[in-house]
């Protein structure tokens, strides 16, 4: 797995206090550029509605924001569509597309929480619309609400998530496992504030053989690191050596079906390190480019941790087995 890359997404600007900044990217130094990306506005429509597509249009040719959270500029659509046709070479080739605006808040016609189009939602739609099941990995430490709901009546895509609970966006509790056809297919892991490297490995275990039982023929990670023990945004506590931990995990669990697109990770010095423990692990590379201390959680953690698995494992082995 390479890292893929194209200046492009540098054209969303946003204000100089916002977590969501081009420094993010600008931190991993000088990076080969894509010489030339799918065109990513063409397959805005497996996801998005026409009405909200000619909206991101016309808000960022004025500079509007659309909601509290999630700014544009001129130049951020043509940077969303980028970071979507990014995002589908990155599955065609088993690549990770470092890309910005994220994607996973947004949904069929709403963006949120600095997204504009959801990436990874928009690549997985046009794998199963070759025919492919797919399961959506997010480990950002956030729900990826907007993925989520686009697939949340579907049994094509399994959605996968770990995220801080309670925190933004509210939801991802662990009853939430789809509707109709798609009951079962998506999986909520809720943790609290503080949770470390043990519980963290402990929930990729516990669900992993559901993920197996699904037989996926592409596995989409929706890859955030604002789940790292020094990220601004959240209180959770992994080191970088997790990062490596799952990158090996999916690699050789699901081999030669792997890709990965950025979400979240705000803290500049921590995110390339991140990545690169990531890249290191899917690409079997037994060394951390970056080791950390492990970290742990204590009893009050595990107990609440627990309680969520418990819950959702009580709902999902209707549907698998564990």
């Amino acid at each position: 797995m390479n890292l893929l890359y194209h200046p492009k997404v540098l054209d969303h600007h946003t204000s100089a206090d916002h977590p969501e900044h081009r420094s993010r990217l600008l931190a991993f130094g000088e990076l080969a550029a894509e010489p030339e990306l799918p065109d990513g506005a063409e397959y805005l429509e497996l996801v998005h509605s026409k009405r909200y597509i000619q909206e991101v249009r016309e808000f960022c040719a004025v500079r509007q924001a659309l909601d509290g959270d999630t700014e544009t500029s001129r130049g951020s659509y043509e940077a969303a569509a980028a970071a979507v046709g990014a995002t589908i070479l990155a599955m065609e080739r088993g690549d990770f597309a470092l890309v910005r605006p994220p994607g996973h808040h947004a949904y069929a016609g709403e963006g949120h929480g600095f997204c504009l189009f959801n990436n990874v939602a928009v690549a997985a739609q046009k794998a199963v619309n070759e025919g492919k099941k797919v399961l959506i990995l997010d480990f950002d430490g956030h729900l990826g609400d907007g993925t989520m709901d686009i697939f949340y009546h579907s049994n094509q895509v399994m959605y996968w998530s770990l995220h801080q609970y309670p925190a933004y966006p509210g939801n991802g509790a662990a009853h939430e496992i789809g509707a109709d056809k798609g009951k079962g297919y998506t999986i909520n892991i809720p943790l609290p504030s503080g949770s470390g490297d043990d519980i963290f490995r402990h929930a990729i275990e516990y669900f992993l053989p559901i993920a197996e039982q699904f037989k996926p023929d592409v596995v989409a990670v929706s890859a955030g690191f604002d789940a790292h023990q020094y990220d601004p945004v959240l209180q959770l506590r992994a080191s970088g050596n997790f990062y490596h931990y799952i990158g090996r995990q999916l690699a050789e669990t699901f081999p030669g079906k792997l890709f990965a697109v950025l979400e979240g990770g705000y803290n500049v010095e921590e995110l390339p390190r991140c990545v690169h423990n990531f890249l290191a692990g899917v690409n079997g590379q037994a060394e951390l480019p970056f080791p950390e201390v492990q970290t742990s959680s204590g009893l009050r953690l595990w107990e609440t941790y627990e309680m969520h698995l418990h819950s959702a494992a009580g709902l999902l082995q209707k549907h698998w087995k564990f």
